[in-house]
């Protein structure tokens, strides 16, 4: 796959959350070498007299209107006064009143944070886009007869993709997709998947126009530069080649945007003229498909958060019977990869964190299975890349990521990078026949590297590190892995860097993000984003909190279902021991969460003490949490139970009610607050920011600002194009800024 992104599949809430960490991510896609330079200092507005964001400074907010509907659950009445903001076309979105009032909510947005093209917002872009190599490009990588590449030019908001054939000399590139030319025109673009077929005649790719992460695929001939047959609508936006060069399998999502359906296709067929390989009957399931490294089997894999079931087609004989590897069974979480005449296989039927199995090709009963590496409480077993002679082994030793090689002689060994804590990932590894790995590496002051890692020799070779054009010198900056007591005693990891300058004296302005949901890791990476809060002082801090991995599989089981408010407590815990350790004090503190760290800013803000925090962003924030669960005609809802529970359980409703941010807001203080949507998310429908705003903004005591922003054109995760996505993150941190007292 030469994009990069996610697959469709998976939970809703998740999506695509690091667009939502905007200032955790690095959003550059190519590297450069990096200058050391001094990091200069950040651009200056030009007004410097803006004021505090109080309420009664600026025009009166947008108030929406209150329709009461009730609700009555295990015999208790809820009443929802702002479910009239829930289109009934839905989803469609064209009521007239619903319109207006986002419209309302964005216009009153610009007036207290200034326009972006103005003021503080336009001056941030201007710093954000000074970090940005404009005329960027990917480190080449082999696949097939070709070798590939991105592209970005000065001036472009998407990438281009190049190849040219093995043994041709550097410069004789040619474009095989311009993402550039089909954006022209459209608010939002968004290509998921670009598949070249294994001769490398053809390119299928999906793309997704509205936001809505309903994908469509065409397939282009490279040599003619035709199209070929039917585009193919309402797909999840994966799509893999067969060996013949012709068939094409992808996913088809249900009524409820739950991928559901595998179907098989061949050149030339029109839309509708697929066949269906395999159905997912359980409507708590999702299905995706991928093919394996080395290019024998067609995946298809089907799941939840806790269960799961991999079936597996050859290649060259795309017609035949899907079989499963091992049937599913409940609370049973494995992944396969095949080797030669070995299956490798990933499982947590004995331990939480995985073991590590192998079993011959051709035999894949239990009984055959040889354990290789054992489950462990300190050891946490992610992922396989299977090449010829080599597996890697992706995972985490004590909550730090690591990467395992095992040789096809029974050696073994971890590689050794150059932090302490980092985050790392595989990319563009796409031959099977190798015995080198890519990988994408950066710590909290390091940026994003890629090396290219020699297997035999275990030697790293930098390609490219990312370039920041204004200028940064990392030994300006330090960072520190902490460990924060809970109020049950639990010791939960933090993540925090700081310019070196600064003091531990409270007084220091910080900065504190969090998501812990999903079984997913926010790992302590670099982000060119973040560093102009850095070189204004801020302490910038991550909780790796309860429902995320940092700690391995319990981590996440600790932070789900009954077990949720741990979450939201571990947060609250993190920022009273950070004041604690003299990094900042109560009342300097802004934080910052996204999708389902948007539930994690709705329930905290509940629930801490008056003053606390600075400011909060709640990103697409899924905060409707009782009204969403208990509807199962929504998107997604029913493959939310793992992670959140059923709430028709009377146990699961009881704890839910305690939380539901929308459900818990009170009459009581709360902070200046910032609030982003998207009129097209199906993962966090634009109704629960939208509801959520509204009941706030009647509900709070201050005279603290809030503010609602929907991107009337976007979905789950934002603006697609870089630039555009720098425009909300100069938002967020002109927010940000403006919380603190700052004005530049």
């Amino acid at each position: 796959m030469l994009s990069g992104h996610h697959s469709g599949g998976g939970p809703r809430r998740p999506g695509i959350l690091i667009l939502f960490a905007a200032l955790v991510g690095a959003t550059t896609l190519a590297y450069v070498t990096l200058p050391r330079k001094n990091a200069e200092m950040p651009v200056q507005q030009t007004a410097t007299d803006l004021p505090p964001l109080r309420q009664s400074l600026f025009p009166a907010p947008p108030v929406a209107k209150q329709v009461p509907v009730e609700h009555v659950r295990h015999g208790e009445t809820w009443v929802d006064p702002y479910d009239w903001l829930r289109d009934k076309d839905y989803p469609k979105v064209d009521d007239a009143e619903v319109l207006d009032y986002l419209k309302a909510e964005n216009a009153y947005t610009d007036t207290v944070l200034g326009k972006e093209e103005d003021g503080l917002r336009a001056s941030l872009f201007a710093e954000l886009k000074g970090r940005v190599k404009e005329d960027d490009t990917g480190v080449p990588y082999p696949r097939g007869a070709y070798i590939y590449q991105s592209r970005f030019a000065a001036g472009q908001d998407h990438p281009t993709f190049v190849r040219r054939a093995k043994g041709e000399a550097e410069g004789s590139e040619k474009t095989i997709l311009d993402v550039n030319e089909l954006a022209k025109g459209k608010d939002f673009y968004d290509v998921e998947a670009l598949e070249p077929s294994p001769d490398g005649r053809y390119l299928a790719y999906s793309f997704d126009d509205n936001g809505s992460e309903n994908f469509t695929i065409v397939v282009k001939d490279l040599t003619s530069g035709e199209f070929v047959g039917e585009p193919i609508p309402g797909t999840s936006g994966s799509v893999v080649w067969a060996a013949d060069n012709k068939t094409l399998f992808y996913v088809l999502k249900d009524e409820s945007q739950r991928p559901k359906q595998v179907m098989r296709t061949v050149l030339g067929a029109k839309a509708d003229a697929g066949t269906l390989v395999y159905e997912e009957q359980d409507p708590s399931w999702w299905v995706g498909i991928g093919e394996s490294q080395s290019g024998r089997f067609i995946e298809i894999g089907s799941g939840t958060l806790v269960s799961s079931e991999t079936l597996l087609i050859p290649s060259d004989n795309p017609t035949a019977k899907p079989k499963p590897v091992i049937p599913r069974r409940e609370n049973h979480l494995y992944s396969v990869a095949d080797q030669g005449d070995s299956l490798w296989i990933l499982s947590n039927d004995k331990h939480l964190n995985f073991r590590l199995l192998k079993t011959p090709i051709n035999d894949w009963s239990e009984k055959a299975w040889t354990e290789v590496m054992a489950g462990s409480d300190r050891q946490y077993l992610t992922g396989l890349l299977a090449l010829k002679d080599w597996l890697v082994v992706f995972g985490r030793q004590d909550g730090t990521q690591q990467v395992w090689v095992l040789d096809n002689k029974g050696g073994s060994h971890t590689i050794a990078f150059p932090d302490a804590a980092f985050a790392v990932s595989g990319m563009n590894n796409e031959e099977y026949e190798t015995g080198t790995l890519r990988v994408r590496y950066h710590s909290l002051v390091t940026p994003p590297t890629v090396f290219d890692y020699d297997l035999a020799a275990r030697t790293l070779t930098t390609r490219k590190v990312q370039e920041i054009p204004s200028g940064y010198d990392p030994s300006l900056y330090t960072s520190e892995r902490l460990m924060a007591p809970a109020r049950d005693g639990t010791p939960i990891p933090v993540s925090i860097v700081y310019r070196k300058d600064v003091k531990k004296d409270g007084k220091a302005p910080m900065h504190l993000y969090g998501y812990g949901s999903y079984s997913i890791a926010m790992e302590p990476g670099f982000s060119t984003n973040r560093i102009g809060l850095l070189d204004r002082g801020f302490v910038y801090a991550i909780a790796h909190i309860r429902g995320g991995e940092e700690m391995g599989r319990p981590w996440h089981d600790a932070g789900r279902l009954t077990n949720k408010p741990n979450t939201f407590n571990d947060f609250l815990d993190v920022a009273q021991f950070l004041v604690s350790q003299g990094y900042t004090s109560p009342g300097q503190i802004s934080i910052e969460g996204g999708s389902a760290g948007g539930t994690l800013m709705g329930a905290v803000l509940n629930m801490a003490s008056d003053g606390m925090f600075a400011g909060a962003v709640a990103h697409v924030p899924f905060v409707d949490v009782l009204n969403t669960l208990f509807d199962d005609t929504l998107p997604l809802t029913t493959g939310d139970y793992p992670e959140w529970g059923n709430p028709n359980i009377k146990e699961i409703y009881d704890v839910m009610k305690t939380y539901s941010p929308y459900d818990n807001v009170t009459k009581r203080p709360y902070p200046p607050i910032l609030i982003t949507a998207g009129l097209n998310d199906y993962r966090v429908t634009y109704w629960e920011p939208a509801k959520w705003a509204a009941k706030l903004r009647v509900y709070k005591t201050d005279d603290n600002v809030l503010m609602l922003k929907t991107e009337m054109s976007a979905g789950h995760g934002g603006s697609t194009g870089r630039f555009d996505k720098l425009k909300e993150v100069a938002l967020s941190q002109a927010f940000i800024l403006r919380a603190h007292g700052m004005s530049k």
